[in-house]
């Protein structure tokens, strides 16, 4: 079955409007810092050499370097608006790029000892990175008519608004603020303490469509939460001032003929007023139409799943070769699975039974052939089954497939419309691979200065550090390695058709990297072809780090780790409050946009399994690694499954790109590697796990035939510990997501927004609605989630 999503797999529109435009593609916001910013010409504009100015006249100076390499963004004295332009100009032509102001403020540290003394005290946080060293305090003496003499540690923090958790550490031991009672789990069996900064992102304004009839676009404000100032982008070219007109409700938007008579196009709306700025509008139109269903499109219609190849499906025995050493426990040795498997499930439509329409392959370079062992205790041994031990740039292994077999699983994939991207692992090569054995000086140095190994030293060294020692880190510090790196990723899209890359260990790679990729990309696939190439990142850290990855030069996308870990102890958790995700969310949208290409997971290759804590068969406070050698997690508590649909339901249901992990579409338990990379199963699923798999299937296809859930905006009806009730709206077409915790069956009660009241409501689980008025009551059951259609 074809999904209608198959057409939203492209963000840069190729209208013979935007081809012949200044910039490539759609460009996506600019996060400016709070003084100078400088920017990489060639992020916006391929070729520099036909720009003739920037300006972003009154909030910025704008200096083009002489090579029109880079350009420096200033602050122009005066406090920017919330939300500003870059304007390019080439041949008298101009096109704009969103800029937004720096959000961070300083905010003050301070520990008193209560008389006792300390040589160090220091804050741990996820804005350093739980680096301690990273924001040490300072003591500071001081005296009080009450107190006399007392000393005080402190410090001071530029962050952006939001809520950081963070520990003290003092002479480095680590320990909650005991004065802050503020504290939140950190999903490890314990508690950190919660420093807040700024305003809640609740004062934000808000947004939302509302109706385009004949050339007028009506867009809709939140009362008491309504911009000032708007700018409207067609592509990339600012509509006039003069095309935005103030209404009581919100704002009225005349579009004119180049618009509604181009074949696609997409309408951006960003908007602020003396508090911020307020979510963005995406709007999709093909011949002066609302597009539901775009064909110009845009990756917010992908529904990704991971397949760790080796693990997923045996399409062929003849293959089978798991290495031959009684030191690999079979668990960590290879067990079958290849290409072959995974097109024979494209052939039976099980990607299609489960809305699925992109693919992503774990790495499938050949790999080693024998075991090693890990640098850290217990020292246990493994096999390159997991594809991440690179001996080659270009040799498929053999124990996965040939080249005919990827050519023809992309060839069935591309049939029936579906995507397939391909994990790149570019941070490291195995010490068999002949670039490491022709080129040993393109690895950075194992050994530290310090006389420490620079071995997982992931934010200390996280450019240079090695994942073991049998895998030198490459040296992007060194062109002539960015060079051929980036040719060996090109070499697979163009090979093999592929769609795009998942990219393995972004941040312990340069950025240079990702630029000259990203540039080769654009200007040798998706410019002469009109392809365009999917990126997506993984990045362990801040947001703020995530977020430095994702734009124009970069990468499309990263998986939110942030919002999944904070997701996992608020469904797997029965003491968490869905007030935590929903904060949580609010500040995805800060950092990325209200319609950005994020990647919502379910979980991964290198974390425990979502329903082995939600259905009890771990505790969050132990070791997963150690778990997955010393016993079989199951799910001995059935609401984890329970839990586990109210986790996809939300993933499904919120902006950015569902990604599914193999096996948790119907709740395969695990705990580490190697637990959590079991074996697929089809057949013989329990009853708990048979029900678990057809509502995924149902959930995951109400999204594709739903394009509120896709392209709509969000607003938030009722939010309490137990009870979520959130608006997806496109237009005329909106989906509310309700979802309750709790162990016992009960009803949410919750108002509809004025302009929703009187419509009929269907329920996607076929519960009751009761419509009372303006309010809207329905009971779930135990852990309880629904989509409810609104007409």
């Amino acid at each position: 079955m074809k999904h209608w999503v198959n057409g939203l797999l492209c963000l840069a529109l190729l209208s013979n409007g935007l081809k012949a435009g200044i910039l490539h593609g759609v460009i996506p916001p600019v996060h400016l810092e709070q003084t100078n910013t400088r920017l990489v010409t060639r992020d916006f504009i391929l070729d520099p050499s036909k720009l003739d100015s920037v300006r972003a006249w009154p909030d910025y100076r704008v200096t083009l370097s002489y090579d029109k390499q880079s350009m420096l963004v200033v602050p122009n004295g005066m406090r920017p608006a919330a939300v500003s332009l870059l304007r390019f100009w080439s041949k008298g032509k101009m096109e704009a790029v969103v800029v937004y102001r720096s959000r961070k403020q300083l905010k003050p540290l301070g520990y008193d000892p209560q008389g006792k003394r300390y040589n160090s005290v220091e804050i741990a946080g996820d804005f350093n990175g739980w680096d301690p060293k990273k924001t040490p305090l300072k003591e500071e003496k001081s005296r009080s008519l009450l107190k006399g003499q007392f000393n005080k540690w402190i410090g001071v923090v530029e962050l952006n608004p939001g809520q950081y958790a963070y520990q003290v550490v003092l002479d480095g031991k680590w320990m909650l603020d005991p004065s802050n009672k503020d504290s939140i789990s950190n999903g490890s069996g314990g508690w950190n303490s919660v420093l807040r900064v700024g305003k809640s992102l609740d004062a934000m304004p808000v947004l939302f469509s509302k109706s385009l009839q004949g050339n007028r676009l009506h867009l809709g404000a939140e009362p008491n939460h309504k911009p000032d100032t708007l700018l409207v982008l067609w592509n990339n070219t600012l509509l006039p001032p003069s095309a935005v007109e103030k209404k009581s409700d919100g704002f009225m938007v005349s579009l004119d003929e180049s618009i509604t008579t181009a074949p696609d196009g997409v309408l951006r709306v960003f908007g602020y007023n003396r508090i911020g700025a307020c979510n963005d509008l995406m709007i999709f139109m093909e011949k002066g139409q609302i597009a539901l269903h775009p064909t110009g499109g845009a990756f917010q219609g992908m529904s990704l799943y991971f397949a760790l190849v080796d693990r997923f499906a045996n399409g062929s025995s003849t293959n089978d070769a798991p290495v031959r050493d009684a030191a690999i426990d079979p668990r960590a040795n290879y067990m079958g699975g290849d290409l072959a498997g995974i097109t024979a499930r494209i052939k039976d439509g099980y990607f299609d039974r489960l809305g699925i329409n992109t693919i992503w392959l774990s790495p499938i370079v050949a790999n080693p052939e024998k075991g090693y062992v890990e640098y850290p205790e217990p020292h246990r041994t493994y096999s390159g089954y997991h594809g991440y031990w690179p001996i080659s740039s270009t040799q498929i292994d053999h124990r996965l497939g040939s080249s005919s077999d990827l050519r023809e699983l992309v060839r069935e994939a591309h049939a029936r419309g579906m995507k397939v991207l391909l994990d790149f692992v570019s941070n490291h090569v195995h010490q068999e691979h002949p670039l490491y054995k022709q080129h040993p000086e393109w690895a950075t140095s194992i050994d530290l200065p310090d006389g420490r190994k620079n071995i997982r030293i992931w934010d200390e060294h996280r450019l240079t550090t090695w994942f073991d020692t049998f895998l030198p880190d490459l040296d992007y510090t060194k062109p002539q390695v960015v060079e051929a790196m980036t040719d060996s990723a090109i070499w697979w899209i163009k090979t093999y058709d592929l769609d795009g890359f998942r990219h393995d260990a972004t941040k312990h790679v340069s950025e240079d990297f990702w630029r000259l990729l990203t540039y080769k990309l654009k200007t040798r696939i998706e410019q002469p072809t009109g392809k365009r190439i999917y990126q997506i990142g993984e990045t362990f850290g801040s947001r703020e780090l995530i977020a430095s990855y994702v734009n124009s030069g970069e990468q499309d996308g990263q998986f939110d780790f942030n919002l999944y870990f904070d997701a996992r102890s608020v469904f797997a958790e029965d003491g968490q409050s869905f007030q935590r995700l929903k904060h949580s969310l609010q500040e995805t949208f800060s950092y990325y946009g209200a319609h950005h290409l994020m990647g919502n997971i379910s979980g991964n290759h290198d974390l425990a399994r979502f329903i082995s804590y939600a259905g009890g068969g771990m505790k969050f406070s132990e070791d997963d690694r150690k778990v997955a050698w010393e016993r079989a997690v199951e799910v001995p508590d059935a609401r984890g499954y329970a839990k586990l649909l109210q986790l996809h339901a939300f993933n499904f249901s919120i902006p950015g790109i569902p990604v599914l992990y193999y096996g948790d579409e119907f709740g395969m338990p695990g705990a580490g590697d190697p637990d959590n990379r079991r074996m697929m199963r089809f057949d013989g699923l329990a009853e708990a796990e048979q029900r678990t798999l057809e509502a995924t299937k149902k959930m995951a296809l109400y999204r594709a035939a739903h394009p509120a859930l896709m392209l709509g905006d969000v607003r938030f009806l009722k939010v309490t510990d137990s009870e979520w009730v959130m608006l997806r709206s496109y237009f005329d077409q909106h989906v509310l997501v309700v979802l309750r915790k709790g162990k016992e069956a009960g009803k949410i009660r919750f108002a509809l927004p004025p302009d929703l009241v009187g419509k009929s409501i269907s329920s996607m689980n076929g519960w009751v609605v009761n419509a009372l008025g303006d309010q809207i009551e329905i009971e779930l059951p135990a852990d309880g989630y629904d989509y409810l259609e609104v007409k």
